[in-house]
């Protein structure tokens, strides 16, 4: 990746230092991520701070490394054309949802699908270079959040989690941040994280989730392939690809013609365009009954003008 290396991460920029990492992480098997990652990292960074000479030095460099992975990937639509993008985070980040998930319902804890919710909520956090996040992604991050916190802290002072969401008011994230903060500095001296590395308090949910029915595989493709993080050194049961149940082909769209007053706005074909990216991006995951779905919608919108 990036041959630049990144000066030491000045203090004001405390709450990217994870999303820096992820992206270092993420560098050789997801490049793409690593990119928006950075990219996250950088718009986040010129809100906070743009002025003052450390700031502005750490910036121009973390945008020497974009710079770099712009040119290293130009060929990739991921990088080059953001609709691509934002679905492939999307996916990426889901599919770490779904691990850390599956895994919690099997009441199988460890640091990894720990590490997994963490990551989850981070790229989620990515999401937001694309555009205002949906609902459904903005209650999986706070529960992802939520459930990190509450699953390290249950094994931190030796009780047992319980399983898939349930009635629990807010825990602190303090610990999982120092935590991740501890396992690995960002690469090249860009960062050294202090001891009181925390999330900021607007950060940190304190809802109760006994309310949100989650169902397994309803957030993300239901036989995406679990990926165990590298390099964490826990062994867990592999979760199996989930049996597709592939949708029915709507007959209607056999015989459906264009009526004649059709007329598609470039908002529709803009929407038509995005489930098709949707449907390559699932299929990048085998996940055959997600590419389905979008492509039939896509193809509902541009016959009937109409969703």
């Amino acid at each position: 990746m990036a041959a630049t290396a990144l000066p030491p991460l000045p203090p004001q920029f405390k709450s990217i230092q994870h999303h820096l990492r992820t992206a270092q992480e993420l560098d050789k098997r997801e490049p793409v991520v690593a990119y928006y990652c950075r990219l996250y990292a950088m718009q986040t960074g010129m809100k906070i701070d743009s002025k003052t000479p450390e700031c502005r030095k750490f910036l121009s460099k973390l945008m020497d490394q974009l710079e770099a992975m712009k040119k290293q990937f130009g060929d990739n639509e991921a990088i080059t054309q953001e609709i691509v993008g934002s679905a492939h985070v999307e996916n990426y980040a889901l599919k770490m949802f779904l691990y850390a998930d599956n895994e919690d319902r099997a009441g199988q804890f460890h640091k990894n699908m720990i590490k997994s919710f963490y990551t989850a909520s981070l790229l989620i956090d990515v999401l937001t270079v694309f555009g205002e996040l949906s609902e459904e992604n903005a209650q999986h991050r706070k529960y992802a959040r939520w459930k990190a916190a509450y699953i390290h802290n249950c094994l931190k002072n030796g009780e047992t989690p319980q399983p898939g969401p349930i009635g629990m008011e807010g825990e602190s994230f303090a610990d999982v941040e120092r935590e991740e903060a501890g396992s690995s500095s960002l690469h090249s001296g860009t960062t050294q994280p202090t001891s009181s590395s925390t999330y900021e308090a607007n950060n940190i949910p304190t809802s109760n989730y006994t309310g949100i029915h989650i169902p397994p595989g309803a957030h993300a493709p239901a036989n995406t392939p679990a990926e165990v993080p590298h390099n964490t050194g826990v062994t867990s049961n592999t979760i199996q690809p989930a049996p597709q149940n592939i949708p029915l082909v709507d007959p209607s769209l056999y015989s459906a013609q264009t009526a004649g007053e059709v007329r598609l706005t470039p908002e529709d074909f803009a929407r038509a365009q995005k489930y098709c990216k949707y449907a390559g991006s699932a299929l990048q995951y085998e996940d055959v009954s997600t590419a389905v779905q979008n492509l039939q919608k896509a193809l509902k919108l541009l016959i009937t003008g109409r969703e």
